[in-house]
C-alpha cells in the first residue's frame, strides 16, 4: 500500500518486500541528484530503510545550492535567507536496486525533496521534468526516450607529460593509444569490466544495449533501450553513470565522464533521443509517406532550433565543456537540422519510420538528464506551440552549412549570460530551479577564472 503521507507516492510494501527478498543486503546509498548531476545523500543501515519509506529523511535545503565542488553558492537564495533549514527526502517508486559486487552487499533508492508541507522542493532537477512531462500529458502528448552514455576508461596515473592516458585492458594489461573506433577486437580487452557493467545494469532493471569502442583512445558508448516513460530514461542514465564509475574503480581504472578530456580527439556526448505519442500510443512524429515530414516534427524541430541558444548552459554546464564543440569534431557547433547526418545538432535518424524520433546532440555527457530532458521537452512545446519553422534541411556538411542558423553562444560565459536572461529556459526548469543552476554556474566560473592553471605559466612564465 502506498504510504499516504509520501508525497513521492512511495509504498512502505515496497520496502517490506525488497527487505524480504535480500536479506543479505545490509545498506543502502539514499541517493538526490543537485543541478550538476552530482549524487548527494547518505548511506543508511539495513534497519533505517523502512523508516525512511515511512516517514521520509530530513536534508538541508542547502544540498541543492552546492557547486561543483560541494560547496555552498550563496546566490542561490537557498542557503541563509531560508536558514538552511530541514526539507524532507522521500523515496522515488521503483528506483529500490541491489547493487553489484559491493561488499558487504548494498542497495541503492534514489529520493526527492519536498518541503515539510509536502510541496515539491522546486529546485529539485527531478521535479523540473515531471513538470514538463505533467504540461506535455495535458495536452495529449507522452514523451518517450533514451540516452547514449560516452564516456572515456583511463588508467589511475598520468603519462609521462602530465596528461590522462587510456587505461590499459582489463584482461591482460595491454595497452593502445590508437583510436579503435568499431574495432570489436579492442572491447575484448575490457569484457571482465563490460562484464560487471551489464551484471549491474540487469540488476538494477535496466536494459543496457550496444557497447562500442569510440572516436578516441579509450573512448566507448553504451546504449540504452528505448523507454516510454522518459523520467525512467534519465533514471537510466544517471544510475548508468553510477554503475560504470563504481564498476571501473573496482577493476582498476577510472571511468571519465568530462565532456573533453583529451583536447586531439573527439569528446563524449549525451545523445537524447525523443519520439513523442498521442494518447492511444501512435507515435506522432510518423509520417503518412517516408521523407514526406509532418508538421508535428518539423514545430518541434523548429522549436528546439530557435531555443538552442539560450539553452546551451543545460547542454554545456561545464568549462570543460565548451572544448568539445570543435568543427568537424562530432559536436555540433550550430543549431542545425538534418537527416541521417551527424554534423548536425538536430538528427532524424534513418531507419524504421514507425520509430521516428529526433536524435537530440548538443549536450555532453557532463550534463544532467533531468535538465536536458526538461529543456528539450520545453522546446518542443514552443515549437508546437508557435507553429516554428525549422528552416531547410542540412544536407550536407553542417560545421559549413550554418549561415541562416539562430546564433549560440561561443563559450561558457556567454553562456551562462544568455541563459540567466532567457525567458523560455526560465519556464522550461521553472523560476526557482533556474535561478539555482545560473547561481551556480556563475559561481563556478568566478573560481576557474581566478585559479592560475599550468596553461599560465606555459604561455606566460618566461615570455612576458
Amino acid at each position: 500500500m502506498t504510504n499516504p503521507i509520501s508525497p513521492s507516492g512511495s509504498a512502505v510494501a515496497e520496502a517490506e518486500a525488497f527487505l524480504a527478498a535480500h536479506p543479505e543486503i545490509e545498506a543502502f546509498d539514499i541517493v538526490l541528484h543537485d543541478s550538476n548531476g552530482i549524487g548527494r545523500g547518505k548511506i543508511i543501515r539495513r534497519h533505517e530503510l523502512l523508516p525512511f519509506y515511512e516517514s521520509g529523511r530530513h536534508l538541508p535545503i542547502s544540498i541543492l545550492g552546492l557547486d561543483i565542488c560541494g560547496e555552498d553558492v550563496h546566490e542561490t537564495g537557498l542557503i541563509w535567507d531560508q536558514g538552511d533549514g530541514d526539507l524532507r527526502a522521500w523515496p522515488i517508486p521503483g528506483t529500490l536496486v541491489p547493487l553489484h559486487n559491493t561488499h558487504p552487499p548494498r542497495g541503492e533508492v534514489f529520493m526527492s525533496l519536498y518541503d515539510l508541507s509536502g510541496a515539491k522542493m522546486t529546485s529539485d532537477p527531478r521535479h523540473a521534468l515531471q513538470r514538463q512531462v505533467d504540461a506535455l500529458a495535458i495536452e495529449g502528448l507522452f514523451p518517450a526516450g533514451a540516452f547514449e552514455l560516452e564516456f572515456f576508461l583511463l588508467a589511475n596515473e598520468r603519462g609521462p607529460d602530465g596528461k590522462m592516458q587510456p587505461a590499459r585492458d582489463v584482461l591482460d594489461g595491454r595497452a593502445s593509444h590508437k583510436t579503435e573506433v568499431y574495432s570489436v577486437d579492442h572491447l575484448h580487452g575490457m569484457l571482465p569490466l563490460f562484464s560487471d557493467i551489464y551484471a549491474a545494469a540487469a540488476k538494477s532493471g535496466i536494459t543496457a544495449e550496444t557497447m562500442i569502442s569510440e572516436y578516441a583512445p579509450g573512448q566507448y558508448e553504451l546504449t540504452l533501450h528505448y523507454r516510454t516513460d522518459v523520467m525512467q530514461a534519465a533514471d537510466d542514465l544517471m544510475r548508468l553513470k553510477r554503475i560504470v564509475r563504481q564498476q571501473a574503480r573496482s577493476h582498476g581504472v577510472t571511468a571519465c565522464f568530462m565532456a573533453k578530456p583529451n583536447e586531439d580527439y573527439a569528446g563524449s556526448g549525451m545523445h537524447f533521443h525523443v519520439s513523442m505519442m498521442d494518447a492511444t500510443g501512435r507515435n506522432v512524429f510518423v509520417e503518412a509517406v517516408e521523407g514526406q515530414w509532418n508538421s508535428t516534427v518539423l514545430h518541434a524541430l523548429g522549436g528546439l532550433r530557435a531555443t538552442m541558444g539560450e539553452s546551451m548552459l543545460v547542454f554545456a554546464p561545464h568549462a570543460n565543456s565548451w572544448r568539445r564543440f570543435a568543427s568537424q569534431s562530432y559536436a555540433p557547433v550550430s543549431p542545425t537540422w538534418g537527416v541521417n547526418n551527424r554534423s548536425v545538432a538536430l538528427r532524424i535518424p534513418a531507419g524504421d519510420i514507425k520509430a521516428r524520433r529526433i536524435e537530440h546532440r548538443p549536450a555532453g555527457v557532463d550534463a544532467n538528464p533531468y535538465l536536458v530532458a526538461s529543456t528539450v521537452l520545453a522546446g518542443i512545446r514552443h515549437g508546437l506551440a508557435y507553429r516554428i519553422d525549422p528552416g531547410p534541411e542540412t544536407t550536407g556538411n553542417g560545421y559549413q552549412d550554418a549561415a541562416d542558423a539562430p546564433p549560440i553562444p561561443l563559450d561558457w560565459r556567454q553562456a551562462i549570460e544568455a541563459a540567466k536572461a532567457s525567458a523560455f529556459l526560465k519556464d522550461a526548469l521553472g523560476e526557482d530551479l533556474h535561478r539555482t543552476f545560473t547561481a551556480i554556474k556563475a559561481a563556478e566560473y568566478a573560481r576557474v577564472m581566478r585559479t592560475v592553471s599550468e596553461v599560465d605559466f606555459d604561455l606566460y612564465l618566461h615570455t612576458v
